[in-house]
């Protein structure tokens, strides 16, 4: 099938959805939106878990984009660039599920029925409710996935890596840095989810595109990437640097200890450390993200987000 057919086959009748789904209005419950969700996290990360490496890197190293991407390739070839991929798909499939699949229902549970004209502040509410149960369930797997792509030396094999840290540090070792996480969770999902639901409508109005058509969904999730990279650098780079301590020693005591470390040791803009990779990999990964979950419904007969 070419991009062409693709495209008036996601328009035809209307929008992704198509004339059946948008009459029918059904809504999927909240196992089979976040298992929906969880699918298109999952198909999304094979293709931004490298811009998530080489991110991470820049913000452990100090090092320019430039240099990361050069040395990381010289060093240990193009297969580096997947580093940690087995605890990426562990994270999407549990935490990004939740923040991603179960957003729509949560939100149309707050306001006891159709959230889409929803007021702003209930979408950025159902957002962080979403995003900050999900980051607590899969922070083991961004620990391990954190740690893995630091690592510039030979893999660790999972066992290992999962082996060392409960030896060393016990089962807390698994929840570094989870203050930090719960908290950026709750900024990124509520500020992605938020954005993306109001820009719809905002894009629709403005284009007469419908609700459902590939480019309002386009559109509306490139803005909300966006908005996402401003508002979570910080939070992103406190939970790296908590994240990324050696797992038989502990670096900072809490979120608020390396935000102040951090700050004295690389000046305020330090926080936004790597904000071009992280741009990068979000503006794609909502999009991509977005997209899927949307054809998904669509495949299945339920109304978009």
């Amino acid at each position: 099938m070419t991009m062409a057919n693709f495209s008036n086959s996601m328009n035809s009748n209307g929008g992704i959805l198509g004339t059946s789904a948008a009459a029918a209005g059904a809504k999927p419950s909240l196992i089979q939106s976040i298992a929906l969700g969880g699918a298109s996290c999952v198909f999304t990360v094979n293709f931004t878990h490298p811009i998530e490496l080489v991110k991470t890197r820049m913000q452990v190293s100090g090092d320019g984009l430039v240099r990361v991407v050069g040395t990381t390739y010289a060093n240990e070839g193009v297969g580096a660039f997947w580093k940690g991929i087995v605890w990426a798909w562990g994270r999407e499939g549990s935490y990004a599920s939740i923040k991603l699949g179960a957003y729509a229902p949560v939100r149309n549970a707050l306001i006891g029925g159709d959230g889409k004209n929803a007021p702003f502040y209930l979408k950025f509410l159902a957002g962080a409710l979403t995003g900050g149960v999900g980051s607590i369930i899969g922070n083991p797997f961004d620990v391990l996935k954190t740690l893995a792509q630091a690592n510039k030396g030979k893999a660790v094999p999972l066992g290992t890596l999962v082996t060392d840290m409960y030896n060393q540090q016990g089962l807390a070792g698994f929840y570094r840095g989870v203050q930090a996480n719960v908290m950026r969770a709750c900024v990124l999902n509520a500020t992605k989810m938020g954005c993306y639901d109001i820009a719809k409508g905002a894009v629709a109005d403005a284009t007469g595109w419908g609700r459902k058509d590939i480019k309002t969904v386009f559109c509306s999730a490139s803005l909300a990437g966006f908005f996402m990279t401003c508002t979570v650098s910080p939070f992103d780079r406190i939970r790296t640097n908590l994240m990324n301590q050696p797992t038989d020693k502990k670096i900072y005591n809490g979120f608020i200890d390396c935000a102040s470390k951090t700050i004295q040791e690389g000046g305020v803009a330090s926080l936004w450390r790597g904000f071009v990779p992280i741009w990068a990999r979000f503006a794609p990964t909502a999009t991509i993200q977005l997209i899927t979950i949307e054809a998904l419904y669509s495949s299945l007969g339920f109304a978009s987000i």
